[in-house]
């Protein structure tokens, strides 16, 4: 510890600055966190968190980069393969393996960001994002001078109360070898490589990106984990939106579950719907369902995912495995019209 630190404590104690001390504090830690001496860092932290010194509502607006993120209250249903990972993204934080760097990537809905407020959840800790409104300017050199003072932001943080997301991280780092890159981001990307690498072990960090492949490769080297969200077989999706439609179903009143018919629309989809997408199909058309019809909402989801605004043709419903009952669901035809139309046409 130096004489200043030292000669600020006092200064902050006699003032009764209990911010300023704190921050005080949480310098001198991670210095001698950084010097190996981890024990001691701990105590320290321990002593400010156990005394009225810390604020345990962290007083977020108080920042400038950075914002508290509420957990998300909706259901998040993710394959075993990812689960899995994000179970040991969560285990290897809570044993202090010196993995402390994240990065999530695949394509919007997959639940990257979703993951980032659970596994905040399961440590028990603030999930803070970093804010790119403030964090970006359009002014020469302005962004790489924002970077560095977030980070003078994020060195202030208790690094045991707190998970730092920096979510679709692309917005502020891109390939500093793209032709189409501007010399402006590649400082940004230079500043912000600079400070991760030199950033405390202990300081949680998860990123998320869509643009993954787009990503400065020496960016991507700096984060200890990649996780792909990428990975879920049609059996996953068909899954989870079976879980998801039992959730919405029973919110509503006058709708009834159906998933077998539910199930039969899944399998004639021919294009990839990940669970973003998914849940915000079948939470909208449950909740726009005709009272009057409790299977109103198939019709919709049917509508959806098929990409289709209206139903002309019965006989491919039919082959599509489509009882006469459930083709009177997704169509409003009545049930009497739909046999009399199919067995005119076997009849053709």
């Amino acid at each position: 510890m130096k004489k200043e630190e030292l000669m600020n404590l006092v200064k902050y104690h006699v003032e009764n600055n209990n911010e300023a001390f704190r921050t005080e504090v949480i310098k001198i830690a991670t210095e001698f966190d950084a010097q190996g001496d981890e024990q001691l860092a701990k105590y320290l932290m321990n002593l400010i968190s156990d005394t009225n010194f810390f604020v345990p509502q962290m007083m977020t607006d108080r920042y400038q980069y950075l914002s508290e993120v509420s957990n998300q209250r909706h259901p998040l249903y993710l394959p075993d393969l990812i689960k899995d990972d994000i179970l040991g993204i969560t285990r290897a934080i809570e044993n202090n393996s010196g993995l402390s760097k994240f990065l999530f990537y695949g394509a919007p809905g997959t639940g990257k960001t979703e993951s980032a407020y659970q596994i905040a959840r399961l440590l028990n800790r603030k999930l803070l994002s970093v804010d790119f409104t403030m964090l970006i300017d359009s002014r020469l050199g302005e962004t790489a001078k924002n970077v560095y003072a977030l980070f003078d932001e994020l060195e202030r943080l208790p690094y045991d109360q707190v998970v730092i997301l920096f979510d679709e991280i692309d917005a502020l780092v891109l390939d500093r070898v793209n032709e189409n890159d501007l010399r402006e981001m590649g400082r940004v990307t230079s500043a912000f490589l600079k400070k991760i690498e030199n950033l405390n072990s202990h300081y949680i960090i998860i990123a998320t990106t869509n643009l993954f492949d787009h990503l400065d490769k020496a960016l991507t080297r700096r984060f200890d984990v990649h996780v792909n969200f990428d990975r879920y077989s049609h059996e996953d999706l068909v899954e989870i939106g079976d879980l998801f439609l039992k959730y919405y179903v029973k919110q509503v009143d006058g709708v009834k579950l159906n998933t077998r018919t539910f199930h039969k629309i899944m399998d004639i989809v021919n294009r990839q719907v990940y669970p973003g997408d998914l849940q915000r199909i079948i939470k909208t058309a449950v909740a726009f369902s005709d009272g009057d019809h409790p299977y109103d909402y198939l019709r919709r989801i049917y509508f959806e995912l098929s990409g289709v605004s209206q139903v002309d043709d019965l006989k491919q419903l039919s082959e599509d495995g489509f009882t006469v009952r459930e083709i009177e669901l997704l169509t409003n035809i009545p049930k009497s019209s739909v046999a009399r139309k199919l067995k005119e046409v076997v009849n053709e």
